[in-house]
């Protein structure tokens, strides 16, 4: 992947539904399985487990936990790479295969980790919940997930129909998605981007406690190829005209 494409999805496209640092999730994730005592004699070692199975629950959740129990065994999921990812929460999809095939519905989830996203109220299965310790059996509809790759594809603003899409750079230098059939730009959905904390963060209200918003865009340190203090004599116009003594290493 491209520098380039980096910084793009660390400023533009949608984070994570969570809002939950990085570091949490892999706090929440971790498991140690192996650990040297805490000994002169020993080097220390730790050993972490690195396979999981990945379903509909996000890892931070007890369900995963539960799914991935310590000592439990589980297979590697073989998920098929996906190099750019296209679609997002609230994006416009039709399902291609299945009993709801040609049906059109909006994104409400998506499983990064296996390549699934679910429709609303489509690709959906009956269960049973309840009715164990006096609590009443109750029939739920929940959506199962479909494939990326070739289970839904994004419909086109033109016609609204199927669609492939890939992502181009405007006049501007600003990645956009566009359609290959007609060559509509596919803007990005509000859904993308709302998380637990707010649903959209333009209406975001300010705290008190909070730094304002244009405080936090100003640019107020600029790197330079100096030391602090060849910076702070810069500022202050300050000249050496000194001439360091010879040293000599032995």
């Amino acid at each position: 992947m491209k520098l380039t494409r980096v910084l793009f999805y660390a400023s533009k496209l949608p984070i994570n539904y969570s809002n939950f640092p990085q570091r949490y999730i892999d706090r929440s994730m971790e498991q140690i399985e192996f650990k040297t005592e805490k000994a002169p004699q020993f080097q220390d070692k730790v050993i972490k487990r690195e396979v999981f199975t990945y379903g509909m629950h996000r890892p931070w959740t007890k369900e995963f936990y539960e799914e991935n129990y310590p000592g439990k065994r589980v297979r590697r999921d073989v998920v098929e790479p996906i190099k750019d990812w296209l679609i997002y929460r609230g994006d416009k999809v039709e399902i291609l295969k299945g009993k709801d095939k040609g049906k059109q519905g909006l994104v409400n989830y998506i499983v990064t980790e296996r390549n699934w996203v679910t429709v609303e109220g489509l690709n959906c299965e009956y269960k049973y919940i309840g009715g164990y310790q006096g609590m009443p059996k109750s029939m739920v509809k929940e959506e199962l997930p479909l494939l990326v790759t070739s289970e839904v594809a994004l419909l086109d603003p033109v016609d609204n129909k199927p669609t492939k899409v890939v992502w181009r750079y405007t006049d501007e230098g600003e990645e956009v998605r566009v359609s290959v059939r007609s060559g509509r730009i596919i803007p990005l959905p509000r859904a993308a981007f709302e998380t637990y904390d707010y649903k959209d963060k333009r209406y975001y209200p300010e705290q008190p406690k909070d730094t304002p918003a244009k405080d936090v865009e100003k640019i107020t340190f600029k790197p330079k190829l100096m030391t602090f203090g060849q910076e702070i004599m810069e500022n202050m116009g300050i000249k050496e005209d000194r001439v360091p003594r010879k040293t000599y290493w032995y």
